[in-house]
């Protein structure tokens, strides 16, 4: 899939996201363990931003993953999701979504604005 990421979209999506990161700030550090978790794991984060906000996966599934790496990772994902906090968390991922779920992951490890901007295939 090919996204072209706004840079006007992208500054915002990083102010917004250090907003959550000051004003709820265990939801994004438990947002940030799903993100590195998913790095580690070579997942992609579309597949990461789909499972967080109930939108089908299977486009972005990853191929051949040990079925129980993968159960755990679905576990920790809904935990997550089950945090009182996860509203803040899932309003902001919808919001700026046309940047891509790649994108905010990538601005919420602190990747500047101006190096995501332009067109991107997300996988």
């Amino acid at each position: 899939m090919l996204v072209s990421a706004n840079y006007d979209d992208l500054k915002d999506a990083k102010i917004a996201i250090e907003n959550l990161s000051e004003t709820k700030p265990s939801i994004y550090h438990i947002f940030l363990n799903i993100i590195e978790l998913t790095r580690q794991l070579n997942y992609g984060y579309q597949y990461m931003g789909a499972l967080l906000m109930d939108e089908d996966p299977s486009e972005f599934k990853p191929i051949g993953p040990d079925d129980y790496v993968l159960s755990v990772y679905h576990q920790e994902i809904e935990k997550l999701k089950k945090d009182e906090k996860f509203p803040e968390l899932k309003k902001l991922l919808k919001e700026y979504k046309q940047v891509s779920y790649a994108n905010i992951s990538k601005l919420a490890l602190g990747e500047p604005p101006k190096e995501l901007a332009g067109p991107t295939v997300i996988h």
